[in-house]
């Protein structure tokens, strides 16, 4: 009689193995960790969402004041930055709606009242005081986790003045052309919605350039 063995437990982040502490959970503490630490990072008056104002200026950056190298007026804002900054931006945008989300399960609490700010800092508090709870309860942990790297990924590149990561082309075996970075920690693919890892997708064949064009 044929025994079918039951799948191993994964991080469904990294895709690594889970350990023996770590099997009723979505992710292991490596990633958790990771999340309530790039969370923490966004909030608070130092945090990166408070020194992302300090980069609307064009030209502003690490380096030293605003410049333009062009004769006639500057913008008066960084538009890009300025987004990162608004209500309904990709920061504060997202970050209420996984308050949202939490909150329909009786886990968190919305407070839309205050300042941009202070609104940043409530559901950054709300998110790392459930974080436990989520990675063991909510099925949809890998994608909140996600979400927030590529919120912090976002305010770095600005306040730290760091480079947008390379995207390189890689092939999925279903035709589908993934363009990842080193930094990536998992993509599904829009072609077969194969979930891929980390490791996994930076094994993946690099895509022929006509194909990636």
């Amino acid at each position: 009689m044929n025994r079918t063995e039951a799948p191993e437990p994964r991080c469904t982040i990294c895709t690594r193995a889970l350990y023996a502490d770590e099997i009723n959970r979505y992710a292991c503490h490596y990633c958790t960790r990771r999340c309530d630490e790039q969370l923490l990072e966004l909030a608070g008056p130092r945090g990166l969402y408070a020194r992302l104002s300090t980069r609307l200026a064009p030209g502003s950056g690490s380096d030293g004041p605003a410049v333009s190298g062009s004769r006639n007026a500057p913008v008066p804002l960084r538009l890009d930055v300025l987004n990162l900054l608004t209500a309904g931006g990709p920061i504060l945008g997202p970050l209420e709606t996984w308050v949202r989300d939490w909150e329909a399960r009786g886990r968190a609490e919305l407070n839309e009242a205050g300042t941009l700010q202070q609104r940043v800092n409530h559901a950054v508090g709300t998110l790392r005081f459930n974080l436990e709870w989520a990675v063991v309860n909510h099925a949809a942990f890998d994608e909140f986790a996600r979400e927030i790297h590529l919120m912090y990924r976002q305010c770095t590149v600005h306040v730290a003045g760091e480079r947008p990561p390379i995207a390189i082309p890689v092939a999925c075996p279903c035709g589908a052309v993934l363009r990842v970075g080193l930094d990536t920690p998992g993509v599904r693919c829009y072609g077969c919605q194969t979930q891929y890892g980390h490791s996994e997708v930076l094994r993946l064949p690099m895509a022929e350039r006509r194909a990636a064009a």
